[in-house]
């Protein structure tokens, strides 16, 4: 998986992308209680040129599949993971249709293959088929190549890249970005009082995007960057990095460390020894730090990070288990939210709801992992909770909202 699609909030890193839609594009959150448990994981259905898909319920029979083409493509042949996260966000896609009774759209689900060729293609041929909206792909080259025919012929795309820079108007990101995340937890750092940070951030991609966003973020809220090392696992390259943050650790509140439970107890670690007293300049992450190897880690009590609260979740996780006997990917949620969304909207108001206009409602959505909304870029803003880590778990401290409304 490309690292600019890795996932925010995972509990494998290299598995990729993050969650869950649901609703009316010009309906009220309100208007849809019975929807909102609905919506958690992502796709099912049939490689290149099959047949439109059609959810199998529990008992073997088929759901009827009925209205407007809906395309869903996945890179269900592609190898390592990224076949195994295709395989996840189909099932997800097809318990969403489960759950929904008379699914109001004909789901077709194309593979690319993991490439962007293959996306290509997959779209075309979805689009040659009467699909009016295309769910996927995973990766952002992909969804660059499906935008390009998609775009021109005003057929909108909902895609599970982590990678802002294919989004677009007309292409929406479900993921989790890491922008979002910052933003929550620099502002209730600020508004508890943590004004100075330094930051230690990974040397990838993602912790590119993430230090852009600790930057943005830190400016527009009053707050002020001490300093910010990049690392790698290499063990010197850590420890020099981990020093020149200690040098000037005094003059902080707080250490962001925008990396995976892979990268963050060496970090600590190197911290601790350097004298830094994390119980006074505390940690703070993004919801790659929604991991349970984390929690245990008492270098990691007290610290916070931005994440979905996990109820939904984990009403998700287990209905998934129940219908495919494993457990699902955390970004099947994305998929599963995607075809929620889009049937809710058939339903509500017709296939010809499926609009830029419809899907930008500033009202937004409810999804498995919360409420959210795409903004007119394509990106994507996602109402987050904070957590605290203590005594092995992660605890809300300040919930996530409930709508966007005030």
């Amino acid at each position: 998986m490309d690292e600019a699609d890795r996932p925010l909030s995972s509990k494998t890193a290299s598995i990729g992308v993050s969650r869950r839609a649901l609703l009316a594009s010009g309906l009220k959150l309100a208007s849809v209680p019975a929807l909102l448990s609905t919506l958690a994981a992502c796709a099912g259905g049939d490689i290149a040129g099959g047949p439109p898909f059609a959810a199998v319920a529990p008992t073997g029979q088929p759901i009827a599949a009925a209205g407007p083409v809906v395309a869903l493509i996945l890179p269900l042949t592609a190898q390592g993971n990224a076949g195994a996260v295709g395989q996840s966000l189909r099932n997800a896609a097809e318990l969403a249709l489960s759950e929904l009774g008379a699914a109001p759209i004909s789901l077709v689900v194309k593979d690319d293959g993991g490439n962007s060729q293959g996306a290509r293609a997959a779209a075309e041929q979805a689009m040659a088929e009467g699909a009016r909206i295309i769910l996927g792909p995973l990766f952002s080259h992909s969804v660059g190549a499906v935008a390009q025919v998609a775009r021109p012929r005003g057929i909108p795309v909902i895609a599970f890249s982590t990678d802002t820079n294919v989004a677009s108007s007309g292409v929406y990101l479900l993921s989790f970005l890491p922008q979002t995340d910052v933003n929550r937890i620099i502002s209730f750092s600020v508004a508890q009082g943590r004004r100075s940070f330094i930051g230690l951030v990974p040397e990838n991609a993602y912790g590119s995007v993430a230090e852009g966003a600790f930057q943005q973020s830190a400016g527009a809220l009053g707050g002020r960057i001490m300093g910010i090392e990049r690392f790698t696992q290499d063990r010197a390259r850590l420890q020099a990095a981990v020093q020149r943050a200690a040098a000037v650790a005094g003059q902080a509140d707080a250490v962001f460390i925008p990396d995976s439970a892979d990268g963050v107890p060496a970090v600590l670690q190197a911290l601790s020894a350097a004298g830094v007293d994390l119980t006074r300049v505390r940690p703070i992450g993004t919801g790659l730090w929604d991991d349970q190897r984390l929690f245990s880690n008492p270098l990691m009590e007290g610290a916070q990070f931005a994440a979905p609260e996990s109820g939904g979740w984990r009403g998700f996780s287990e209905r998934y288990r129940a219908r495919f006997g494993t457990d699902p990917v955390r970004t099947a949620t994305l998929s599963y939210d995607a075809v929620s969304l889009v049937a809710t909207i058939v339903r509500a108001q017709g296939p010809g709801a499926l609009t830029d206009a419809s899907l930008t409602n500033p009202s937004g959505f409810n999804g498995v992992d919360g409420v959210f909304r795409f903004r007119s870029d394509g990106t994507n803003e996602r109402g987050l909770a904070v957590l605290e880590i203590k005594g092995g778990a992660a605890q809300v401290v300040s919930p996530a909202p409930r709508s966007f409304m005030g």
